[in-house]
């Protein structure tokens, strides 16, 4: 049974998870502060109000905020649980930055105390909980470390990675299942002590490098059958195939479920997080490295294509529908549709329109373009060509008659019913 006394918790890293993460704790009761560099984050929160985009976040913070479960601070504090919630990018040859958690570990060595835990919930390669336990022994001598000593530790340390959609954080944070790796298995029961206060999906314990390998390998396995996807339709463009009706029939097997394609593969878990696995295991990991090249070299193909059709409509505007990475939210990171976008931009100057409602102005990477950001009534009236490279649930509502007559390149297949009037390729096709 839980105890009735609720911990005060202290989240570092306020962004796509932690804010969520700090409000779904708040909201069990527990008092909650939410730390992050960027002032601007810090104010926006404790006003009540969000900086990213997610279904039913704004209302959760600002009732948690309003009833002083909830705050935010640029400067650590102590807490009885610490979550650190932070960026695990990749730097130059895909190699693994862990240097923002390294960083939130040693903010945290000078706040802790007897009974406090430490959870590491950042994707990071395997071992990156046990580097951070080293860290922390070396700053805290004075602690009694577990795995390192033989007594009973004074902290408990664990690793519990998010498994989340955007657009559905805050049901996916409560009801999916948790894996929890402690680094001794009386660090997983501290843990699991502490998530089963808010989240009532299964809370299964295992050892720290298990649940670390756990969060790469679910995402590494949608990349290669996402990378199987995006081969089949550079493969259809070759054989004059349309990608989208081999699918449909191929699916119809009982066993096969092929996933859709798309301009390449974005966001901050599965564009990234299989480089993890390579980077701990090169030799081991063909397969893995190929789906990764593939999905990356699908942004190529379909600028290829998007040339290959600009460039036999000289001097017309050209709508590039979608900035975000995934439909109906407004992350960036890794996005292959910005990517594309961008690319065109700076290739055909101001023909390139953007139509993304989940940004107020285009993002840096189309600085020195001669780009705009339009509405898609504008680009409906004054853009004869349509690329599609997000699958907003907007632009899935623009029916067959305000496309007729425009030469669309569909990388998302949300038009279904788009004639194939130009050639049997995929998306590329004329209203008719």
């Amino acid at each position: 049974m839980l105890s009735d006394e609720k911990p005060s918790v202290c989240v570092l890293g306020l962004g796509y998870i932690g804010l969520p993460t700090a409000a779904v704790i708040a909201r069990s009761g527990c008092a909650v502060l939410g730390v992050d560099v960027t002032a601007h984050v810090v104010d926006t929160v404790n006003s009540g109000k969000i900086h990213i985009e997610e279904v039913d976040l704004e209302g959760l913070v600002q009732g948690v905020v309003a009833r002083g479960t909830l705050r935010a601070s640029l400067h650590i504090e102590p807490a009885d649980v610490f979550v650190i919630a932070v960026p695990t990018p990749f730097g130059d040859n895909h190699v693994p930055d862990t240097s923002y958690v390294m960083e939130a570990a040693t903010n945290v060595a000078a706040a802790l105390k007897v009974g406090d835990t430490i959870i590491l919930e950042s994707t990071s390669p395997v071992g990156t909980t046990e580097k951070m336990r080293d860290l922390i022994s070396k700053l805290r001598p004075d602690l009694k470390i577990p795995g390192l000593t033989n007594d009973i530790p004074d902290v408990a340390i664990a690793y519990c990675p998010e498994r989340v959609l955007p657009g559905r954080i805050l049901e996916e944070l409560t009801n999916n299942d948790r894996c929890i790796g402690g680094i001794t298995p009386r660090c997983a029961r501290k843990a699991l002590g502490f998530y089963r206060r808010f989240v009532r999906g299964e809370c299964v314990t295992t050892t720290a490098r298990a649940a670390e390998m756990t969060k790469l390998v679910e995402n590494s396995y949608r990349d290669v059958n996402i990378a199987f996807a995006n081969e089949l339709s550079i493969v259809a463009d070759e054989m004059e195939l349309d990608v989208w009706e081999v699918i449909r029939l191929a699916n119809r097997h009982p066993r096969v479920n092929i996933l859709k394609p798309g301009p390449g593969v974005g966001g901050h878990c599965i564009a990234v997080d299989p480089w993890f696995i390579i980077h701990g295991a090169p030799n081991q990991t063909p397969l893995i490295r190929i789906a990764r090249e593939v999905n990356d070299s699908k942004i190529d193909h379909v600028l290829e294509q998007a040339a290959r059709m600009i460039d036999e409509l000289p001097g017309v505007s050209v709508a590039c529908f979608g900035l975000a990475f995934k439909a109906n939210i407004d992350d960036f990171r890794e996005s292959p549709a910005l990517k594309i976008a961008a690319k065109l931009a700076q290739l055909y100057g101001g023909r390139i329109k953007i139509v993304e409602p989940y940004a107020s102005e285009l993002p840096a990477a189309f600085d020195g373009t001669e780009a705009e950001l339009i509405d898609i009534d504008a680009a409906l009236e004054n853009c004869p060509v349509m690329i599609t490279l997000t699958d907003h649930d907007i632009f899935k509502s623009i029916p067959l008659d305000e496309r007729t007559g425009k030469v669309v390149y569909d990388t998302r297949g949300i038009w279904p019913d788009q004639p194939d009037n130009v050639q049997a390729v995929t998306g590329l096709r004329l209203a008719g």
